[in-house]
């Protein structure tokens, strides 16, 4: 895992879009692993941007969103389908064909997770998985305890969870008590993950996630298995971090962030 520190909460975010970018260009046929959430918009309004004033192509490109609410249609204004087409799909030339969400209105709900599964499977697997993390740890809605061997599934969730997302849906009595999330096998089963976090409010929890023990309490920590993770976050949400000084100087001096040192 590296971590990348970056001044500013817009400055992160950029350089996150700047990496997916990259993946793009090139290999225009890329599969992308997304996430949803506040964390995340300033991303996608960058390749928004760079659609438009660079050429940045996503014609080919397919989609596979971490989760959905289960008991939304993709019409409700809370929906993670909703939000993609709204702060992404809808200002790229991506085939919304090729952009996958579960579906939450599922009457199968087993089948959908299963042919979730097999639809990422079929497509060769996700190259650059976006995430976030939760105030709990979790990654996608792996709640704490989630199997770190797990596959797309239902899941009950986490009451910190219902508290953190409960604004969208207008108070946490109307929100949904289940998801539909890729497991935490799937999402490390994708060739790169970037995990994305700011702000001094995440700032222990995903200190404890990179730097604490690899456990099942909190989700995020898988992450430090994977074999190609980075961590992209703000100085805010770095107030914990013990190793600063090496995360800098990795960033500083190693070829690969050359291109995205600015």
């Amino acid at each position: 895992m590296e971590v990348i520190i970056q001044p500013t909460r817009e400055a992160a975010a950029l350089l996150t879009a700047k990496i997916i970018a990259a993946e793009v260009r090139k290999n225009p046929a890329a599969v992308l692993g997304l996430a949803t959430g506040a964390t995340v918009e300033p991303v996608y309004t960058n390749l928004i941007e760079m659609h438009h004033k660079e050429g940045l192509d996503f014609s080919l490109c397919k989609t596979f969103n971490l989760d959905e609410y289960v008991g939304l249609n993709g019409d409700h204004p809370a929906s993670y389908r909703y939000f993609m087409n709204t702060h992404l799909f809808d200002h790229i030339n991506i085939d919304k064909r090729n952009t996958h969400i579960p579906n939450g209105m599922a009457s199968d709900l087993k089948a959908e997770c299963l042919e979730y599964e097999e639809a990422i499977w079929n497509a060769g697997g996700i190259d650059i998985q976006l995430l976030g993390i939760g105030l709990d740890g979790h990654i996608g809605f792996n709640e704490p305890m989630s199997s770190l061997q797990s596959r797309t599934r239902v899941k009950q969730l986490n009451p910190i969870t219902i508290r953190q997302n409960a604004g969208y849906f207008g108070g946490p009595d109307k929100m949904p008590r289940r998801a539909i999330t890729m497991g935490v096998g799937t999402i490390l089963d994708s060739q790169r993950c970037i995990m994305l976090a700011t702000g001094a409010s995440k700032a222990e929890i995903l200190a404890e996630a990179i730097e604490g023990p690899f456990c099942a309490k909190v989700t995020a920590s898988a992450l430090q298995w994977h074999r190609h993770a980075v961590v992209i976050v703000d100085e805010n949400c770095a107030l914990h971090l013990k190793n600063r000084e090496y995360y800098d100087w990795s960033f500083n001096h190693q070829p690969e962030w050359a291109p995205f040192r600015t």
